[in-house]
């Protein structure tokens, strides 16, 4: 039982450093993915300012599950802006793969066409490499989650059981001392009484040898 919870918390701990690495490098790949689209045309048209969106929500979703593996707070929040982080990626590569020619008239981009190309391509490549390892993220915070939620059960029904047992043991000193208490009413019962009745039996005594 010792070393289950022991591997667990050994995995939890590699899980939670492996996330970290991988939200940092989604955060270097967000950034990045600005730079094809700011220079297909700045200032960008409506299309470039969406694919700017994704990138920036791709951006704080990285941000939000770095300071979740800090915090262990912020799980959902997390998993919320990585699922629509993913369905904007899909919907962007999709555009971007697809429909290529369609996408470079909608940037309107001054650009010499083989630059162009060239940078639209670059785009949807950080926009695959981004979906790919958010995928992976998506899986290793929930599997994290989960460890940290069993950890903090375990810990939990720990602090139950010492509860229970320091109540039991309070009970029974409790128990001990009134014992202890009873005893002693009872020693200076006896005692009281062995006196009353050294005192007044030699009394009596006294009164009837009187002559």
């Amino acid at each position: 039982m010792a070393s289950s919870s022991k591997l667990r918390r050994n995995t939890c701990s590699f899980t939670g450093l492996l996330l970290s690495c991988l939200n940092f490098t989604l955060f270097i790949l967000s950034v990045s993915s600005f730079a094809p689209t700011i220079l297909l045309r700045t200032p960008p048209t409506s299309f470039g300012m969406a694919f700017l969106l994704v990138s920036t929500i791709s951006l704080l979703s990285s941000f939000i599950g770095f300071y979740s593996q800090l915090t262990h707070f912020c799980f959902i929040t997390h998993i919320s802006l990585l699922l629509a982080s993913l369905i904007s990626l899909i919907l962007s590569i999709l555009a971007l793969f697809t429909k290529e020619k369609a996408s470079l008239s909608l940037f309107k981009s001054s650009r010499d066409p083989k630059e162009a190309k060239l940078l639209v391509r670059l785009e949807c490549g950080a926009l695959m490499a981004i979906l790919i390892l958010q995928i992976v993220v998506l899986v290793l915070s929930c599997a994290a989650h989960s460890c940290w939620v069993k950890e903090y059960q375990e810990l939990e029904a720990k602090t139950e059981t010492s509860a229970r047992k320091r109540s039991k043991r309070m009970a029974r000193v409790q128990e001990e001392a009134m014992v202890n208490v009873n005893k002693m009413e009872e020693e200076k019962a006896k005692e009281f009484d062995g006196k009353m009745r050294s005192k007044y039996g030699q009394s009596i005594m006294e009164t009837e040898f009187e002559p």
